[in-house]
């Protein structure tokens, strides 16, 4: 059996964004941005991160547009 390491990380990120924030210490808050950023960077090269990319593209663009 194999796992999907983004799949993975997308799930931990789930469950600890999933917790009250107030229980939370910096080093836990740290490595949850930790966690983050390696599913962005496993996400980045595939399908699904060009995809977000171009959402967030078109939205940015429209952003700029409404606020001329």
């Amino acid at each position: 059996m194999t796992i999907n390491m983004a799949v993975l990380f997308a799930v931990i990120v789930v469950w600890r964004l999933g917790r009250r924030t107030e229980a939370r210490s910096r080093s836990d808050e740290k490595l949850t941005v930790v966690i983050v950023l390696a599913l962005g960077v496993l996400i980045a090269p595939t399908q699904v991160g060009h995809t977000i990319l171009c959402v967030l593209e078109e939205l940015a663009n429209g952003v700029t547009r409404i606020s001329r």
